[in-house]
């Protein structure tokens, strides 16, 4: 299992995404309530893995993306993504996202994907 921070915004979606993994038997390391306290978390906490949400105050989730990776280039970063997000997505491929996650959650989904980028 592995050691994971969440990045969202949305008390509701960390909390929710918190009871999935922590369900699942992994452990949440922290959260960042938006994109630069996310990235300075991450710098602090070195999660195995992040869940970052694209819109966010101050750093949205791009950003936010392209300092961790700038930071480790091996961060595994997976995006969570509301409906209509395509343009996002697409920059965050371009800048190292691992995956993606869409909201609303679904355990089963969030547990596949983040199965699969922690196997690499």
């Amino acid at each position: 299992m592995a050691n994971v921070l969440i990045v969202d915004d949305s008390r509701t979606s960390r909390r929710i995404l918190r009871e999935i993994l922590e369900d699942a038997g992994h452990t949440i390391v922290g959260e960042g309530v938006d994109g630069e306290d996310g990235y300075l978390k991450y710098k602090g906490l070195k999660p195995e893995l992040v869940t970052m949400d694209i819109t966010m105050p101050k750093l949205d989730g791009i950003e936010a993306l392209q300092l961790i990776k700038k930071a480790d280039a091996k961060a595994k970063v997976i995006m969570i993504t509301a409906a209509g997000q395509k343009e996002k997505m697409i920059q965050a491929i371009k800048y190292g996202a691992a995956e993606f996650i869409s909201k609303p959650y679904e355990a089963e989904e969030v547990l596949q994907v983040i199965d699969s980028v922690l196997q690499g």
